[in-house]
């Protein structure tokens, strides 16, 4: 048996597997992001933006509970058989929606796709951590997001365009069943479990050898509110993803609604991840230099000013595009930084549960977005629910500013939180 060790240049191949993977597992998203809410009004007749939403409220249920079981399961069932379980979850997606009579078959299938996203994208995400070692977390995190959302932003783009000249359905339909069934193959037939390089980090750092993984309750309660550094991260996850149900369910419509072609929401659809996925390479390394919260705290306060530029834009295509550059920019500082944040705090063996419950706490925002986007764009308009979100946003960049303190990254706490 080769000897296991920590480190990227050492695990390059399966880690470059892994990346490519991710990719897969945004661009099931990503095909989506264009084309479902246009879907909802074109062929189902939607005229209620709540109720255009709601598949984005499934979706982020289900993963939300997925990102919990796969957290606390993963040391017990292993990461790899969780990775290919998501995958086997994907492959009614395209066919639920192809035959869909109704909006309802739309939304069951965006159950299917929250598990989909909860197994593999959380698989890939630790098994990536498990591989670098503690020194090159949030390179290894950058890398693996600006895989994933690299994938969303090559999907929306490409879905959108497509969208143009074929049925937005077919579209979605014939590139989500490619792409769920080479993912599944590499799955099954080229990943490896990852649980010896969690034993070699377990005994090489200044852990407890014989420290067992933490049940849900007690990881629950750490990541929730017990642990102030954690706490905070959960609660910038949650409106961060809110930001992205917004960008996600609302923003198509916002556009298409002030005259923008297919074409054109596809394009600022794709901008947005584009930006997050390149910018979270550097920004994953640079968190690793200078500390985890400068980053957190910019990247909160750059996605609310992304936000105010949108609201106050009334569909300017221009204006949306620069809105879009920046949510992009402010989503790369925080997105790969949080979860790095976290698997600083805790433990190797600890790490699958914590990234967990953070990872479930992030993916209710999908909830929240639905919600309170889809409402308030029904009461006070799209420039109103808008609005309401960068607020929101700029309040959690406070939060993290105020109670964050940095981690070790063996596990230890280095400073007190402070202002």
């Amino acid at each position: 048996m080769a000897e296991v060790r920590l480190g990227l240049r050492e695990n390059l191949p399966q880690f470059s597997l892994l990346v490519a993977v991710n990719a897969f597992v945004g661009a099931m998203v990503g095909l989506e992001r264009s084309t479902l809410p246009l879907i909802g009004e074109d062929d189902f007749g939607l005229t209620s933006t709540a109720a255009v939403l709601s598949f984005l409220i499934a979706f982020g249920l289900a993963k939300s509970v997925t990102n919990l079981a796969a957290g606390v399961g993963a040391q017990r069932a292993g990461r790899r058989r969780l990775l290919i379980a998501g995958w086997l979850a994907a492959l009614p997606v395209p066919l639920l929606i192809a035959v869909a009579p109704s909006w309802s078959w739309i939304v069951a299938a965006n159950l299917l796709l929250g598990v989909n996203q909860g197994l593999a994208w959380s698989m890939t995400v630790v098994m990536k951590i498990d591989l670098v070692g503690p020194e090159q977390r949030g390179f290894a995190l950058g890398l693996n997001e600006a895989a994933g959302y690299g994938g969303v932003a090559i999907a929306a783009a490409v879905s959108g365009w497509l969208a143009a000249d074929f049925a937005a359905r077919d579209v979605l339909v014939v590139a989500g069943a490619a792409v769920a069934l080479v993912a599944l193959l590499l799955s099954a037939f080229f990943v490896r479990d990852t649980a010896a390089h969690v034993v070699v980090e377990q005994r090489a750092g200044e852990h407890d050898s014989d420290e067992r993984a933490p049940g849900l309750r007690s990881a629950f309660a750490e990541g929730s509110f017990r642990r102030p550094s954690l706490r905070a991260c959960s609660q910038a996850g949650l409106v961060n993803n809110l930001n992205d149900a917004l960008a996600w369910g609302l923003v198509p419509l916002f556009l298409a609604a002030n005259g923008a072609s297919a074409a054109q929401v596809g394009l600022v659809a794709g901008v947005y991840p584009a930006v997050w996925g390149i910018g979270q390479i550097f920004a994953g390394r640079w968190s690793d230099r200078i500390g985890r919260k400068p980053l957190i705290v910019a990247g909160m306060l750059i996605q609310a000013l992304a936000l105010a530029i949108l609201a106050a834009s009334d569909g300017v295509l221009g204006l949306a595009a620069l809105a879009a550059v920046l949510l992009g920019v402010g989503t790369a500082l925080v997105y790969p930084t949080l979860i790095a944040a976290i698997s600083d705090a805790v433990s190797p063996v600890a790490r699958a549960p914590a990234v967990g419950v953070y990872r479930f706490w992030r993916d209710m925002g999908y909830v929240a977005g639905g919600l309170v986007a889809g409402i308030a764009a029904d009461y006070v308009g799209f420039g109103g629910a808008i609005a309401i979100v960068a607020g929101l946003t700029a309040a959690s960049g406070a939060w993290v500013a105020i109670e964050f303190g940095e981690e070790d990254r063996r596990g230890g706490e280095l400073q007190p939180a402070s202002v």
